[in-house]
This record gives structure tokens, C-alpha cells and sequence, in this order.
């Protein structure tokens, strides 16, 4: 029985591996953009996650399929990934000056068919009011690409800081959920050795 993570983000395959866990990378083919309605932040999160665990799961059964979606909460309104520079441009400046919420889902599906466990997290994170030129540099950078509300709390120098919850959360994989859902599946990290 292998863990499959699904998904292409290099910081949650960090988090998984630097928690002890071996894993295949199958990314889901969900459009993140496109659910009926308008669903709340956390809801969406969880309709996200569980559309990409079920998605990746047809693909691997007998195996465990982890998947996870982000989403950074303006009031009601959730921000996922910007498109190119300018909707990054956008979606700071919205956030510019605020304390405001980041949910992330997580799914694991497996090893049975049909089985479906998912958790999430909220913390709360806050970006101060960037200068100009600072935002001129972290959009030039291109550090935005592919990260919910176009920042990430991991980049070197960050525009934001965690004001509370779980900093994992905030990267795109609440460790203490993820690492409670995949040991009801039977998924545990390898102990790591410690030197003599």
C-alpha cells in the first residue's frame, strides 16, 4: 500500500518528507476556478480537497491518496491561486494591511474504495502594508505563482507573518490533521534514526 500525494506543490511534498513520510507524487486534474455556487472559504476548501482525493484515488486503488487545498479568506470572499502578475497584484493589495483567515482542507482517501476522511485547519495570518517598491520586487520575483492569496509565508523575506494557528496550515498542509487522517488510514512516518 503506497501514500499518494495529490498534488504538484513542492512545499507540501517538503512537509510530508520532513515529517518522515515516503510517498508518490500523482497530481489531480481538478480546475480549482470553476464550482457551482458560491461556496465559503472553508467550504470550498473541502469540496476542493475531496474532488482531488476522490479524482487521484480511481487511479491508485488499494492505495492511500492524500490531497489538500488552500484558501486565503477575504471576509467571505475565498482567494485561491492568481492567474499572472496582475491578479497577484490585485489580490495583496486587497489584502494589504489586514489580519485575515487561511483555511486549508485535507483528504484522505483509501485504501478501501469509498472511504473518505477529511479535517481542516484555520490560522490567522497578517500582511502589513507593503512600500511600493517591495511590491514591485515581490511580484518581479514571481513568488506569487501557484500560492492561495499570491504569498507565500515561506519565501525568504515574507510580507506576511503568522499571527496564529498553525504555521503548516498557512504553507499548504496542516501537519497535526494530515498526520491524524493518514494514520486512521494505516499511513505512518518512518521513524527517523537517531545517530549513536
Amino acid at each position: 500500500m503506497n501514500l499518494i500525494l495529490a498534488s504538484s506543490s513542492p512545499r507540501r511534498a517538503d512537509l510530508l518528507r520532513d515529517a518522515g513520510y515516503t510517498f508518490i507524487v500523482d497530481p489531480a486534474d481538478v480546475d480549482e476556478d470553476r464550482y457551482p455556487g458560491n461556496p465559503l472559504p472553508r467550504d470550498l476548501a473541502l469540496l476542493l480537497a475531496q474532488a482531488k482525493a476522490r479524482r487521484v484515488a480511481q487511479r491508485h486503488p488499494g492505495d492511500v491518496v492524500l490531497a489538500a487545498d488552500t484558501v486565503v479568506a477575504f471576509g467571505d470572499t475565498p482567494l485561491g491561486k492568481p492567474h499572472d502578475q496582475r491578479h497577484a497584484r490585485e489580490m495583496l493589495t486587497l489584502l494589504a494591511g489586514t489580519t485575515h483567515i487561511v483555511v486549508t482542507a485535507v483528504a484522505v482517501a483509501g485504501p478501501e474504495p469509498a472511504v473518505l476522511r477529511v479535517d481542516s485547519a484555520m490560522s490567522a495570518v497578517r500582511m502589513p502594508r507593503p512600500q511600493s517598491q517591495r511590491l514591485v520586487q515581490y511580484l518581479a520575483s514571481g513568488l506569487w505563482q501557484g500560492k492561495a492569496g499570491g504569498y507565500g509565508i515561506q519565501d525568504p523575506d515574507p510580507i506576511v507573518t503568522l499571527a496564529g494557528g498553525e504555521l503548516t496550515n498557512v504553507i499548504g498542509l496542516p501537519m497535526p490533521q494530515t498526520t491524524r487522517l493518514l494514520a486512521h488510514a494505516g499511513i505512518h512516518p518512518t521513524p527517523r534514526s537517531t545517530p549513536s
